[in-house]
């Protein structure tokens, strides 16, 4: 209830100069408070240039740091920044959802405060939208950023198995994208509570240019993805867009019944060959053959549960504790 009453809220202030403005910046930020300012001031001086009408919405997604007083201190002294905080930290597919409702513009940018996602890019964006027809405008890597080894080999994992399982292709794409007011629409309104954002958009399929960007390193701070928090984002991804992990446990159901089948054949033809039956060692590992497949299953469909158990509480996304509009 908390997120939709900002929501109407936001909306409802948002009524007279929507035909006006014409870009919204959606940017979620956490604990980034030394690059604010600068990423302020480069989309300014980008969007000078354009001489499109303008608005930065910043979502600070729960943040420990001085983002907060950063923000409010901006929007005081400009006409372009908004700002919204949350009560706690919700993940960035929260602050996300958040910053789209609250969009006054009739097309969203989204992107990272970290400076990893050039301004430069927004004047190519906003004119393939702009001229082009173009409905979604998303930047894609050219080069991937430094990371571990860790993090290479689960982005690997993770891609090829959500493309196997979705269709889509995304180890490339990023959330950098400029979404047309109708693509906003339909994104705000699936149902969904368990979001994956890089996913959704090109599953509403509206028509798509790509931009090639290679990405600067951050400004400052760390990276605030933990290989947890990448896990169970990759576990969302994968549960939301497809059953096919459920139907693996089938097969495996399949395939044991048919090698414990062959086996209990043999078993039989040995004992009746009169033959001692050599059992101990080959029971042993039977049982941890079964076991593990069981233990798997169970996994498997306990994630299915757990996202129906999130569905069905219905609790917000999100809850937002302040919000600041420029004087």
């Amino acid at each position: 209830m908390a997120a939709e009453n900002h929501d109407r809220a936001f909306r409802k202030g948002a009524m007279t100069d929507q035909r006006e403005l014409k870009i919204s910046c959606v940017v979620p930020v956490y604990n980034e408070a030394p690059v604010i300012e600068t990423l302020v001031n480069r989309i300014s001086e980008v969007m000078r240039k354009t001489g499109d009408r303008y608005e930065v919405i910043f979502v600070d997604d729960g943040s420990q740091d001085k983002t907060w007083d950063t923000l409010k201190r901006i929007t005081a002294s400009s006409e372009h920044i908004r700002a919204i905080r949350f009560t706690r930290n919700f993940g960035k597919e929260s602050a996300i959802q958040a910053g789209l409702q609250a969009v006054r513009g009739k097309a969203a940018i989204i992107m990272d405060a970290d400076l990893q996602h050039p301004p430069d890019l927004l004047p190519e964006m906003i004119s393939l939208w702009g001229k082009n027809g173009y409905e979604v405008v998303e930047g894609v890597k050219t080069t991937r950023q430094k990371e571990s080894l860790i993090n290479k080999l689960g982005s690997v994992v993770f891609y090829t198995a959500l493309r196997r399982v979705s269709g889509f292709d995304l180890r490339k794409d990023t959330d950098f994208k400029l979404l047309d007011r109708k693509v906003i629409d339909a994104y705000l309104s699936l149902n969904e509570r368990g979001r994956f954002f890089r996913t959704l958009i090109p599953y509403l399929g509206f028509r798509t240019a790509r931009i090639p960007f290679s990405p600067d390193e951050r400004e400052s701070g760390n990276p605030g993805f933990s290989f947890f928090k990448r896990f169970d984002l990759a576990v969302t991804a994968i549960t939301s867009f497809s059953s096919l992990p459920l139907h693996v446990v089938t097969l495996l159901g399949v395939f044991t019944f048919l090698f414990s089948f062959l086996l209990g054949l043999h078993t039989i033809y040995v004992k009746l060959s009169g033959r001692a039956v050599e059992g101990f060692t080959t029971v042993i590992l039977i049982v941890l053959f079964i076991g593990s497949i069981l233990m798997i299953a169970l996994g498997i469909i306990g994630e299915y549960i757990a996202r129906i158990f999130e569905e069905v509480k219905h609790r917000p996304v999100f809850v937002v504790a302040e919000t600041v509009d420029p004087k």
